[in-house]
Formats: structure tokens, sequence, C-alpha cells
């Protein structure tokens, strides 16, 4: 198993390293959870021991209490360079989409934002393929327009760790140093490193816990009785259960995640 964890280290590295190589300038997202935790991680092991590039949270003013929590403690202990923007209001939004995906869109449109007033052309982001449908599609390196719009039918092929990372005007780079990493694999990085994490992924005193965070309101805890890392992992061995389940958005409209995503959600 740890075979298999160092390939999955050594190969979200080279991403990583490629990234930094080619593209600048260069943006990190950090939504606070497991998968952006394990990104940071891996940021700090590839780049001796400091991530040399921003790390952006998108902030709606809507997150846990105890996420924020963590943001605090970890951008100060991890010495990150933390951009902390909020997010345009709910009017901003696509009126015609689900309430729940409005309330997500709502970092779409601060990601534009961000990306306007940095002027980023590389963009890391902890998507995995097996996390959503949508996001099979998906290229480790991805080139967007500028407004964030993703053509998933017009992606380049990327054969034999060759990534295509020329970026005409207008259009920048979307990177995904984990799209080959499955849930286990980050929970069982996670154990293996110790890398910290939000405790709402750990079951409380009522047999509830997060396996996806996201924001209060669209986003709910699942029934279990997992307390540890090594329940967690016992416990995802054998559901069933999507872990996307608690998220509220994705019980919308069939569309409406592929809507956000074309729209350029990450």
């Amino acid at each position: 198993m740890h075979d298999d964890l160092d390939q999955l280290e050594a190969q979200s590295i080279y991403i990583l390293r490629e990234a930094y190589s080619r593209i600048r300038p260069l943006a990190m997202l950090w939504s606070l959870g497991k998968d952006s935790n394990v990104m940071i991680w891996l940021a700090k092991k590839a780049f001796l021991g400091r991530v040399p590039f921003p790390v952006a949270h998108l902030d709606t003013g809507l997150e846990f209490p105890e996420t924020y929590a963590f943001r605090d403690r970890y951008a100060r202990e991890w010495e990150l360079e933390l951009i902390k923007d909020s997010c345009p209001p709910l009017e901003a939004t696509d009126p015609t989409l689900p309430h729940n995906s409005r309330i997500a869109a709502r970092k779409t449109l601060g990601l534009k934002e961000a990306i306007a007033r940095y002027q980023w052309k590389g963009v890391i982001a902890g998507i995995r393929r097996d996390e959503q449908a949508t996001r099979a599609k998906e290229r480790y390196f991805s080139p967007r327009g500028d407004d964030g719009a993703w053509d998933f039918r017009d992606q380049p092929p990327e054969l034999w760790d060759h990534f295509a990372s020329e970026l005409p005007t207008g259009v920048h780079m979307r990177i995904h140093p984990l799209l080959h990493w499955t849930e286990l694999d980050i929970w069982r990085y996670i154990q293996r490193e110790e890398i910290p994490v939000v405790p709402l992924y750990f079951a409380n005193d009522e047999g509830k816990r997060f396996r996806s965070l996201g924001e209060i309101g669209i986003t709910f805890p699942i029934d279990s009785r997992a307390a540890t890392i090594e329940q967690i992992i016992a416990e995802l061995e054998v559901t069933r259960e999507p872990e996307r389940a608690g998220r509220a958005m994705d019980h919308d409209s069939e569309d409406a995640f592929e809507r956000l995503r074309v729209a350029g959600y990450m």
C-alpha cells in the first residue's frame, strides 16, 4: 500500500513542479478540505518545505467556524502566502440555476474576479476524477478561457505524462495534481503523513460527520461512527454511498453541476 501511495505522491509532485516551471504567475486554491490540505502538503514536499506561490481561499462567508479556525491556524503554521478574498453576493449569480447551485456559483464568480485581479495564468485545484462524474472528463492541465469557460470536448490529449501547457492570449490553465487519487487514497495518505484536517470530518457524539466540506446550508453531515482516521478508512472500504451525498447542490437538477463546471466552477 505504501508503494501505491509513493507512486501517487510522485506523480502529483511531478505535476506541481511541471506547472511551476512552465506557468507564471501561479496560485493554488485552498478550500480547507481534506483534498486541498493534501495538495498543500505535496507542494511543501515538492518545493523544499515551502509553498512558493499564493494560496487562495475564496470566501463566501458561509464556512463553518471550525473551518475558519483551521485556516487561520495552518496558514500561520505552514507559512502560506494566503489570499482570502470575498466572493460576490448571491444576486450576482445566474438566477436560472437552482438555489443551492447559486450559492456554489458564488465561488465561480470569486475565482473569475481573482484571476482578473492577480492575472494568474495557472490555477491549481484539488479535484479528483472519482469525486463526481463530470470531473472524470478533466485533464491534469486543463486550458480555460479567462472567463472560466470549460469545453470538455476540446481538451488536449495527455499521453505518457506529456502535458500541453501553452497558453494563447485570453486563456489560463487549471492544474489538477490529485486527479488520479481516490477518496480512500486521500485518507490513507493523511494517515501516513499525519496531515491535519478540519475536525468536522470525524464523528461527533451524535453519530454525525462530514464526508465532504462546503458552505453552511448546502453541506450536511452523514450518519457515521468513524471518529478516527482508521475508522474512516474502514468505513470507506465498505460504503457504497457517494462522497458528495451531503452536498445539497448535487441533488439539484441533473445538469446543474455540469453547467457550473462549464461556467468555471472548480
